[in-house]
């Protein structure tokens, strides 16, 4: 069916029954179906193709329109809306372009603005770009006219219903067994962990799953831009979002923000989804105040260059000299976590090491695990997270909790010891 007898259906079915929120689903349905069935054209359809095109024109009402199956496919991980007749979706790894798209571009405009109103935020010409979420957790960013140049543009990033566990990715290779037992280990005797890794490298999928390790009776306060982690191990939980500017340009409440409040908020840890800028530093020095036990994530392309970027970030909102801020990155975080989406489309941890604080200026890394490639067959790579033979140094907070220094983690591992092996350097 072509898009001009859709907009005719759409039209002729709003003007014959109020579709606002008021009238019920099961009312609007029965009234597209009368009208599909009386539309002599629609005679040749299939009951299947009427039975798509009742779905399209609901979800044109009361979803996202052609994008509302996509939403509802669980196979597909992110959808990418580059104009109103652009559309690409992630399944399994693969991108690929769909035969779809909107009306117009004033019909994808008019689905972007339910999207931000449902989340109270605002996005227009003079405030083009917005982070929002939609009702199922599904982070949403969008850029308008004259930022994007082709016309609006929406990318949404799907995640699970329920969120993966260290054992889902133990068992997808993400990362070993071994690891994951050190870092539940690492987390119980809260050790200030940073993940780093590159856009879609999972950093998120794996903070929340380092999330489900952390003891039920602990007081924990997340803050992120748009609202996306699913702890649902912690009873005694406060999530913060933040929020854009109005029209008039007030009421903006940055990270930078409620990282200073949540620091009132008698937090046992705190969980920052991500750092990208100046919040940085109020990140470090909460984690210098007695907050162990916190997790963050940022972009980068190694432990390495997470450090450098993090230096960089501090910098761009305070006048600090380079030695403090490294002295404040050695001393805030114990333990850095690198995720990488791998040639293969594959998204594993390829380095875990810890924070040795300084040596001749520079922040000093004890390399603990690194990923090594054996091979490639049937499409993947082949390859594991090894030990590199380093002996975890800092071992004081093992001891302020309890823990064994060389811990049995419940995926029957046990915790490598000895000299350094090739692959991983200091």
């Amino acid at each position: 069916m072509n898009d001009e007898l859709f907009r005719k259906l759409r039209g002729e079915i709003r003007s014959g029954l109020d579709v606002t929120s008021s009238v019920g689903n099961s009312e609007l349905i029965s009234h597209i179906e009368r009208t599909i069935f009386e539309r002599e054209e629609l005679r040749r359809l299939t009951a299947q193709e009427k039975h798509r095109l009742v779905r399209r024109l609901f979800d044109s009402f009361r979803g996202l329109d052609v994008l509302q199956p996509l939403v509802d496919n669980p196979a597909i991980s992110e959808i990418m809306v580059n104009s109103h007749e652009d559309i690409f979706v992630e399944e399994e790894g693969e991108i690929r372009r769909l035969p779809l798209a909107f009306e117009s571009a004033s019909r994808l405009e008019d689905i972007i603005q339910i999207v931000v109103s449902d989340v109270n935020r605002v996005v227009n010409e003079s405030s083009p770009i917005v982070d929002a979420r939609l009702k199922d957790g599904s982070r949403v960013n969008i850029v308008l006219p004259p930022v994007a140049l082709k016309g609006p543009a929406m990318t949404i990033r799907k995640f699970p219903e329920s969120p993966m566990t260290m054992d889902d990715l133990v068992r997808r290779e993400a990362i070993s067994r071994e690891a994951a037992g050190l870092l539940k280990t690492l987390v119980a005797a809260k050790y200030n962990i940073f993940i780093s890794g590159g856009t879609g490298s999972g950093k998120t999928t794996f903070l929340n799953a380092l999330s489900q390790f952390i003891p039920s009776q602990e007081r924990v306060i997340t803050i992120e831009d748009s609202a996306e982690l699913q702890i649902i191990t912690v009873p005694n939980l406060v999530s913060l979002e933040t929020r854009n500017a109005n029209t008039e340009g007030k009421g903006e409440i940055s990270i930078r923000d409620l990282i200073r409040s949540s620091l009132r908020m008698r937090p046992n840890r705190i969980v920052i989804g991500e750092v990208r800028g100046a919040e940085a530093l109020d990140m470090l020095q909460a984690l210098n105040t007695g907050h162990d036990g916190s997790l963050s994530t940022g972009h980068a392309n190694s432990a390495r260059d997470m450090i450098s970027r993090l230096e960089t970030m501090v910098l761009s909102g305070a006048d600090l000299p380079v030695a403090v801020v490294r002295q404040q990155i050695g001393s805030a975080i114990d333990i850095f976590v690198h995720l990488a989406r791998l040639r293969d489309r594959s998204r594993r941890v390829t380095e875990i090491s810890e924070v040795m604080g300084l040596e001749g200026g520079e922040v000093k890394l004890n390399p603990l695990y690194a990923f090594r490639e054996t091979g490639e067959g049937d499409g993947r790579l082949k390859g594991e997270l090894e030990a590199c033979g380093n002996p975890l140094r800092n071992t004081a907070k093992l001891v302020m909790a309890g823990i064994a220094f060389t811990p049995l983690d419940r995926f029957g591992g046990e915790i490598k010891r000895g000299g350094e092996t090739d692959g991983c350097s200091k």
